[in-house]
């Protein structure tokens, strides 16, 4: 329990959830704290780029033979986890087309900080790994997101669109066009060019994601009081749904042969929401959508439990299929 609470205190204390918390606060208090719209729209497709750039490059370090079955495990789920997710904010919560879709982007991508949790879990208990996970890391960012935009544009096309422009509209989006760009950016560029970026790109992230956070706090403070009236099952939803996420992680990674330890990061990877790659991304193609709901889920509930409870439960469900 001490441990757990310490993996907790040492997760949540960091100035990317801080500055979210602060930006909470400062529109509690009515603040005059804003940040221009075009500043945060930059923020945003700096964020996004990023985060490509980052994948693509983990993913070139990576043999094919090695990585292929995990990659089409992750591929599955990048799939199975928004689809779900939507289809149980839709027909049990009751929400709408674009709160149901933000939720869906959120839960089926990944929080790298839950990633280096689980893996300060694992290292703590000396259990390996395989070396690749954080491939798999990146290769599940932006999968959930794509569909996530996909399925909000199928439940509610626009009145002059057929299907064809519906999906060039979602494929040459913004969101769309600076992860999966920025992921063929770093994937096809050399380690020697791949450097020359990597202090904008690598050394500032944390810093701009403090910025965004903090805006995103404000925002999402000014529309807690558009929470669904039974905001109860939104609590229940981020409590339950990363449990049924990591189960269905737990099966699909040892499927495909992983060891305990990358059986359990696998699990735990598809129990964590984003609050980086989705929110960023989600602001951009889905603005109608309630950042009061889908961050208060991702952050404000799923994030801290999953690093409590989340990942303890994950990983003795996973010991039942890997006795050691």
């Amino acid at each position: 329990m001490t441990q757990a609470l310490e993996l907790l205190q040492s997760n949540l204390l960091t100035p990317v959830v801080l500055a979210f918390v602060l930006g909470a606060i400062a529109h509690t208090v009515r603040s005059d704290l804003r940040i221009p719209e075009s500043l945060f729209t930059a923020l945003s497709i700096y964020l996004l780029l990023a985060i490509g750039l980052k994948g693509g490059h983990e993913l070139s370090k990576v043999g094919f033979g090695e990585i292929w079955k995990p990659a089409l495990a992750t591929l599955a789920l990048g799939v199975l986890v928004p689809c779900l997710c939507y289809a149980v904010t839709r027909h049990l919560l009751r929400l709408g087309v674009s709160d149901a879709a933000a939720l869906a982007a959120h839960y089926g991508s990944v929080s790298a900080v839950t990633f280096a949790a689980v893996v300060a879990f694992l290292d703590s208990r000396s259990i390996t790994y395989e070396g690749y996970m954080p491939a798999l890391l990146a290769m599940l960012e932006i999968p959930a997101i794509v569909v996530a935009i996909v399925l909000a544009r199928v439940a509610a096309p626009r009145a002059d669109s057929h299907l064809g422009v519906m999906f060039h509209e979602v494929l040459t989006g913004r969101s769309v066009v600076l992860l999966v760009g920025g992921l063929i950016i770093g994937f096809v560029c050399s380690e020697s060019s791949y450097a020359k970026v990597t202090p904008m790109f690598k050394d500032l992230f944390y810093g701009i994601l403090v910025l965004f956070m903090l805006e995103m706090g404000l925002i999402a403070a000014s529309r807690l009081g558009k929470l669904p009236e039974r905001a109860w099952t939104l609590v229940l939803f981020a409590i339950a749904m990363p449990l049924v996420n990591g189960t269905i992680g737990i099966f699909i990674g040892h499927f495909v042969g992983l060891s305990l330890g990358g059986n359990v990061t696998f699990a735990v990877m598809a129990a964590s929401a984003s609050y980086i790659a989705a929110p960023a991304a989600v602001r951009i193609a889905l603005p109608e959508a309630n950042p009061g709901i889908y961050l208060t889920a991702a952050i404000g509930i799923t994030f801290p439990f999953n690093l409590a409870m989340g990942i303890p439960i994950l990983f003795s469900l996973t010991r039942l299929l890997h006795p050691l």
